[in-house]
């Protein structure tokens, strides 16, 4: 289980290009002056003003749930990828490109799928038959590649963070968030009924008898489940989610689990302790094991194993996931492109094979000198910041300084790939191919865990268009691609360079080691509350406030952005806003002030960088599922609902009592200041 709860990310983009008659026409300072609405006034709308033509005029493909600057270089690195793929598969250079392209070929003889049928997945659904005794059931839930309610891994310890440690929490469930198997209203029940009729389907085309009765049981226990999970905004909290506990706490807490021989025969018999998330969840689950029939859980592993790999089995099974996780949930009308899809699942299973090609092909020692120079003055920004933060005490100034100090960021790739040569590879078998993916992740994982951490392990591969930040080793990862024309240029106006990738993705990472949860963790990334009463004080006075305005934003008629599930993200936009534009105004004081150009000054190029970065529009199923257990808020609002916050985008507007996002004085919030 990754602990994924304490890597928190955010997808950053804004292009230097214009287009004109099909082509791109670079502009020599890097917005979008097409998109831009200017009967909207800025004060008003500022999100509108940046992109208004753009939201009216541009669709949303149908493959999507989405449109924008988020999905533009995302697609042509796609294709820059199939193009490694595609020559791997005809001329591998060496063994692992082989594995890559016998993966893809598998994954594209559709037709080879349809004919061999239920045949590659009945060993697997017979593995769930043959379970007779709830450890069986326990033994095979923690197996790769098959359902479980709760989830055993391994991650950073939390207390000492150069060592691994077992980790355990709450699963996903069928249905994508537990409020769409608690909420009330039409919507919600149309919903759950869509999800019956679906499970009804996977059984019928798999053969099963009594399909409704059996789907019935399996959303009751579904439900039940759901009821006894955390919400996505409880699971944020990093003092509540880390309770390491010996075997015996374990027992005392869920004793149904059967913890001595469970981690045994997961390869974690040696582990002294497992730090368990979800608390009362993981103990509820372990009641269910007791008090539901062992058939209606059997019931449960095969209909989930059927929906979990539906993409891997003949067309019905793939088209009913689409028609009811995409379609029905998502608003998403038509089913993306085979390859398109391949290149995801080659990313999941062997990323960083394709990511060694990938980054000997389009990352160049430019863009890395580049990036790095940001970096440095994103760094000296962030101490300007601290050293100036007035309502930080001595104290616990010199303990921010001390982490700043410590603060470790990876651009571009790894330093050591992974080596593939233990994963097995079928050219005819793409269903077995993705169990032997997991188990190859988890076996790499076991062999680390009697070591120390390794800090050179990268979360997301150089082809991901994404940062991360990681609390517990205090690292920031900026994978080659999100460093990519059109979203970097090293050549582009240093307004736009300064807003886009300084703000959204240097600035945004480095703020979530001082946001609600990353600011928990100290400068060696262990899990513990440094900052003085007095200035925490102070800290969750402005938190408070900023998720007390994003409580108000209502996206969707009926349902409102979750001000406490956003906060982090919403304080890492935030906070890197100021420091970026602080870090923008130190390259000014050197270089002196910038020109007008096409009639806007520097810090207005700055601000509608930032604005235009965040271009996007997203199909309301997709935004309901994301305002329901997603920590990012829409784009829209972290444009609109952090710029509205911060004093210099006053005076670059003009922006006046009476206009539509005016906040007085007293009333903006400042994470810096």
């Amino acid at each position: 289980m990754r602990r994924s709860l304490l890597v928190a990310t955010a997808l950053i983009t804004a292009p230097l290009f214009a287009q004109s008659a099909g082509q791109p026409r670079y502009l020599p300072w890097g917005l979008e002056l097409a998109d831009m609405d200017a009967s909207v006034k800025p004060g008003d709308d500022f999100f509108a003003y940046a992109e208004g033509t753009w939201l009216r005029n541009h669709p949303i493909p149908a493959d999507k749930s989405s449109a924008g600057y988020n999905n533009d270089l995302p697609d042509e690195i796609e294709g820059q990828v199939r193009t490694i793929v595609e020559q791997a598969a005809a001329h591998p250079a060496t063994t692992t490109q082989r594995k890559v392209g016998d993966f893809y070929a598998a994954w594209m003889d559709a037709d080879g799928i349809e004919g061999r049928g239920l045949a590659p997945v009945r060993p697997y659904l017979a593995r769930i038959d043959a379970v007779t005794t709830r450890q069986q059931l326990i033994d095979l839930m923690m197996t790769p590649g098959f359902p479980s309610p709760v989830g055993i891994g391994i991650s950073a310890d939390q207390d000492d963070p150069t060592r691994y440690t077992a980790a355990a929490g709450q699963a996903r469930l069928g249905l994508p968030a537990r409020d769409y198997y608690l909420l009330p209203g039409e919507r919600y029940v149309a919903f759950r009924q869509a999800y019956r009729a679906y499970l009804i389907q996977l059984q019928t085309l798999a053969g099963m008898a009594d399909a409704a009765a059996r789907a019935d049981r399996v959303i009751a226990l579904e439900t039940r489940i759901s009821q006894d999970q955390w919400t996505p905004e409880r699971r944020r909290d990093p003092i509540a989610t880390h309770n390491p506990m010996t075997r015996a706490q374990l027992t005392a807490l869920a004793p149904e689990w059967n913890w001595t021989p469970t981690l045994a025969a997961m390869g974690l018999g040696a582990a002294p302790r497992v730090d368990v998330a979800e608390t009362t969840a993981v103990a509820a689950a372990g009641k269910r094991l007791a008090d539901v029939p062992l058939a209606t859980w059997k019931e449960w592993m095969t209909i989930r194993f059927l929906s979990d790999h539906a993409a891997f089995l003949p067309r019905a099974f793939d088209q009913a996931s689409f028609d009811f996780y995409s379609h029905t949930l998502r608003d998403v009308p038509e089913q993306r492109a085979r390859w398109k899809r391949g290149m995801a699942l080659i990313d999941g299973a062997l990323g960083e094979a394709v990511g060694s090609i990938y980054v000997d092909q389009h990352w160049t020692p430019e863009t890395s000198r580049a990036a790095d120079e940001l970096v440095g003055d994103m760094r000296a920004a962030y101490r300007d910041k601290i050293e100036g933060a007035t309502w930080m005490d001595a104290a616990t100034r010199r303990a921010a300084l001390a982490k700043l100090g410590t603060f470790d960021p990876r651009v571009g790739h790894p330093a050591r790939w992974i080596d593939y040569g233990g994963l097995v590879v079928s050219r005819t078998d793409p269903l077995a191919n993705d169990i032997a993916a997991d188990a190859f992740e988890w076996r790499l994982q076991l062999r680390r865990f009697p070591h120390p951490v390794d800090r050179g392990l990268w979360e997301m591969t150089p082809q991901t268009v994404n940062a991360y930040y990681d609390p517990t080793l205090n690292q920031i990862t900026l994978p080659a691609a999100i460093l990519q024309p059109p979203f970097f240029d090293a050549h582009a106006d240093p307004a736009v360079n300064y807003a886009e990738t300084g703000a959204t993705t240097i600035g945004h990472e480095m703020g979530h080691g001082y946001d609600d949860q990353g600011r928990l963790y100290d400068e060696r990334g262990r899990l513990h509350d440094w900052w003085t009463p007095a200035t925490a004080r102070l800290y969750t006075v402005q938190a408070d406030r900023l998720a007390a305005q994003f409580d108000t934003y209502e996206p969707i008629p009926g349902v409102h952005i979750k001000g406490r599930l956003t906060l982090g993200e919403n304080l890492a936009d935030l906070g890197g806003l100021e420091t970026a534009y602080a870090a923008y105004r130190r390259y000014v004081s050197r270089h002196g002030e910038p020109p007008v150009l096409n009639g806007y000054t520097g810090d207005q190029r700055f601000f509608l960088a930032f604005a235009q970065a965040w271009q996007g529009k997203t199909r309301e199923g997709a935004l309901r599922a994301q305002l329901l257990s997603n920590p990012h808020s829409p784009d829209k609002y972290r444009v609109n609902g952090i710029v509205r916050n911060f004093d210099p985008w006053y005076r670059a507007f003009n922006v006046r009592p009476g206009d539509a996002m005016y906040l007085a004085p007293d009333q903006r919030v400042r994470v810096w200041g």
